[in-house]
């Protein structure tokens, strides 16, 4: 995490940037001052370095699913849709919790439970890393 007197530079520099300069174009004024009116938002990233700069891992998630749709035409049915949506979701967080995936299916079809529910591995995990789940 930077200091407080990096923070406050790299703050001022954000407002020098958006707030000092004006353009001769209104549109790119426009966006500037669009763009400044998430400051918090955008530098929310000083106060927690944790934070995805992107939305890369969120886009890479879904893909698989756009792919199995686009490839089998979609599913038959609603259900048919949130099974397959259930799966690859329990699959993708498996993967994220180092987990394998066929080991907690089987896990869960012998009612073994050896494995911990995945709420309560991540809930775990967040609590070693508090300041992931400070949502200022």
């Amino acid at each position: 995490m930077p200091s407080e007197s990096l923070k406050s530079i790299l703050e001022q520099k954000f407002d020098d940037l958006f707030l000092k300069k004006k353009t001769t174009s209104l549109t790119l004024n426009k966006q500037l001052a669009k763009t400044y009116a998430k400051k918090v938002e955008l530098l929310r990233v000083l106060e927690r370095p944790d934070t995805p700069l992107h939305n890369n891992g969120t886009e890479t998630d879904a893909r698989e699913m756009v792919i199995k749709r686009k490839v089998s035409g979609g599913t038959r049915s609603d259900i048919g849709q949130k099974c397959r949506d259930t799966f690859v979701s329990l699959k993708k967080t498996c993967c994220k919790l180092d987990i394998t995936f066929l080991g907690y299916l089987e896990d869960r079809i012998n009612k073994l439970f050896e494995i911990s529910r995945l709420a309560e591995i991540i809930a775990s995990r967040a609590s070693m890393r508090p300041n992931l789940l400070d949502l200022r």
